[in-house]
């Protein structure tokens, strides 16, 4: 496979495209599809929201992050999210937020809270919309919405309090339950795939523009089917250099081991090959890493 199918697969995704990858393996064509990244908009940048970035940027959301006060709403504290130091209602009429957004509502206090939330309710409702507040002071600003005559599925749609309920007590579990809740929510719009249509459709932009380079031999190996009880999916990928280092993950543990190994001896030979991995054999139960699953991953050189 060409590096510059990759180069040509992150300017779509640049653009705001969800591209496919065709793959073809032993008479058969794949479909390996990039869904587009969603923006999670933070509103208010306090320590919570810190915690709340770094763990979404890990599971793939583009993140905004919004205060009025330049101190708090800056790159040295969220260096890889688009900034706006603004007051709250200016910001979001900026942002035009729409259906496919996530909003999380973090601000230092009950005036501000209930200003994004108007504000946000007189424009197009996102898909998430969450605020950090205790049960008694959500069913007061409940009341005080619906008294002002704004629409109450919409309210009733509001996630508040914000996050699952898993006992949070520090900024950092605060934001994993925020976190969890937010990629159980993103998982509510999961379509079936069809046929031909690999499960995963996440975007590891590390991983490809690693296999969009050109400085090195390098395999990309993707799960084309998995059963059982494995780690991972179809369509989760991973690349493999000379080294074994890798990028990306197919799973962990000796599958993983066995696609790297397979794909560092074939770099510079052959330029595809499909391997077939049972993780619930007396080799893996030797070796304490039963998973009782397998799967079949395609490893294609990259020129």
């Amino acid at each position: 496979m060409k590096a510059t199918v990759f180069q040509e697969l992150l300017k779509k995704l640049n653009r705001g495209e969800s591209p496919d990858l065709v793959l073809s393996a032993e008479n058969q064509t794949y479909i390996r599809k990039f869904a587009k990244t969603d923006r999670l908009i933070l509103l208010g940048c306090g320590h919570v929201s810190i915690d709340v970035y770094r763990l979404a940027k890990t599971i793939g959301f583009d993140v905004v992050a919004v205060d009025d006060r330049p101190t708090f709403a800056n790159f040295e504290r969220f260096p890889d999210a688009q900034i706006i130091c603004d007051d709250f209602a200016s910001a979001i009429e900026t942002l035009r937020i729409t259906h496919r957004d996530y909003v999380c509502v973090l601000t230092r206090g009950h005036l501000w809270d209930a200003q994004c939330i108007r504000t946000i309710l007189s424009g197009e409702m996102p898909y998430y919309l969450g605020l950090i507040s205790s049960k008694k002071r959500a069913a007061g600003l409940r009341d005080i919405l619906l008294e002002e005559r704004f629409d109450q599925e919409a309210i009733d749609a509001i996630h508040a309090p914000i996050g699952l309920k898993i006992g949070a007590m520090t900024t950092a579990e605060i934001a994993v339950s925020i976190c969890a809740e937010l990629i159980q929510e993103r998982h509510k719009q999961f379509v079936k795939p069809r046929e031909n249509e690999l499960t995963q459709t996440n975007v590891d932009f590390a991983l490809l523009k690693y296999l969009a380079s050109s400085d090195e031999p390098r395999a990309v190996v993707t799960v084309l089917s998995s059963t059982g009880s494995t780690p991972v999916k179809s369509g989760s990928m991973m690349a493999v250099n000379t080294l074994g280092h890798v990028a990306g993950t197919v799973g962990g543990g000796c599958g993983e081991a066995a696609a790297i190994n397979k794909a560092r001896r074939m770099l510079g030979k052959s330029d595809q090959a499909v391997l077939r991995i049972d993780m619930s054999n007396e080799v893996a139960a030797d070796n304490d890493m039963v998973c009782g699953g397998s799967m079949t991953v395609l490893i294609e050189n990259i020129t």
